[in-house]
């Protein structure tokens, strides 16, 4: 019985070896000059992807599907690319912004690849397995309610029950038509954008490029781009142990060989940031959301290992005081806090002259 269990995990993980290999292949091809035939065979299922998405869009905007709609406002952070392109720490930088100007935010998340798909309260100790690594790194980063659900609508009705919220959120659900929203925002990769242009999954698309013109304010990371504000991730100068309180200078690590991984959407980018810094890196990368376990994070030698954030909340329980990660600062605009500012407040006084003549 034993023998077999063990022929089942090493398929499992051959399995898991090749999706994660097909997965950074297939990124690639979208983001090269010469796609290939991977992008030529996989053109008819992107034709179906548009069409369908497409239909479904209309059908929402038209009114013939219903969206759910709240007194609260609701900003939606999303982008038109599959993967990530800073719409996490965005969502946290505006929650610590907003709550500094007297708003009191909760924060919703679907919990991409969590394994309970039941509505949950997030809090700093939750399991990630449970609620989602980005729902816990949000709550860990701004200590205000966030809730996860497999419908967006359903944790914004929890967090109300719950909570005193004057504003809500969401982390990701641009595309998410069944929620109605008072403020889209968009985020795009400045450096990579859209790649070949294709839709999904011949490419990164999952809209087209023009419904950027109908969003409300449009942000691109790491490169400025015409009319979009710009907004800078850059390392902190401090990274702290994965399991523990110790912290230490980033600098120290420079000149040393390091271990780095990363279960992110584009890992090489941490990568070459690491190397930027004067360090020698032993790359891991895996796909985004990973689950990872302690074969993924020993090593045969005695190199610290370094992981963004993200990764690190996953990673507590199997972790040594080798295990090191680098958390990032946001640094966004004032004049595009000012500009959302101004819009949400106009909104609250909306609503308030709205709730006290009904």
């Amino acid at each position: 019985m034993q023998i077999f269990n063990d022929m089942i995990e090493r398929f499992k993980r051959k399995c898991q070896h090749r999706f994660k290999q097909f997965t950074f292949f297939l990124v690639n091809k979208w983001y090269s000059e010469e796609p290939g035939w991977v992008t030529t065979v996989l053109r008819p299922f992107s034709w179906l992807f548009y069409t369908i998405s497409r239909v479904r869009y209309y059908l929402y905007r038209f009114k013939i599907f219903k969206s759910r709609t709240f007194q609260t406002p609701i900003i939606v952070v999303g982008n038109i690319t599959v993967g990530g392109t800073g719409k996490t720490p965005l969502v946290i930088h505006l929650a610590n912004f907003f709550q500094s100007k007297g708003f009191h935010p909760g924060i919703v998340s679907r919990g991409y690849a969590r394994k309970n798909q039941q509505t949950l309260f997030v809090t700093p100790e939750s399991d990630p397995q449970e609620v989602g690594d980005e729902p816990l790194l949000i709550a860990r980063k701004t200590l205000l309610p966030v809730a996860v659900a497999a419908r967006r609508a359903d944790a914004i009705e929890a967090l109300l029950l719950r909570y005193q919220c004057d504003l809500i959120i969401s982390d990701d659900g641009l595309q998410h038509y069944a929620l109605d929203r008072a403020v889209e925002i968009a985020v795009m990769d400045g450096k990579r954008r859209f790649g070949n242009g294709f839709y999904f999954p011949a490419g990164p698309l999952r809209e087209p490029i023009d419904r950027l013109k109908e969003v409300h304010f449009l942000v691109s990371v790491g490169e400025p781009t015409q009319q979009a504000y710009l907004m800078r991730i850059e390392p902190s100068l401090v990274c702290w142990q994965v399991n523990g309180d110790e912290s230490k200078a980033l600098t120290d690590f420079h000149g040393k060989t390091v271990h780095a991984v990363a279960g992110i959407a584009f890992p090489h980018q941490f990568f070459s940031l690491l190397q930027q810094l004067g360090m020698t890196v032993i790359e891991h990368p895996f796909p985004d959301h990973h689950h990872f376990s302690s074969d993924d994070l020993t090593f045969s030698d005695l190199h610290p290992v370094l992981m963004t954030e993200k990764d690190a909340v996953k990673c507590e329980s199997i972790s040594t005081q080798n295990h090191w990660f680098v958390p990032i600062e946001t640094e966004l605009s004032d004049n595009f806090e000012k500009k959302i500012l101004d819009g949400v407040q106009m909104l609250v006084k909306q609503r308030q002259r709205y709730l006290q003549f009904n």
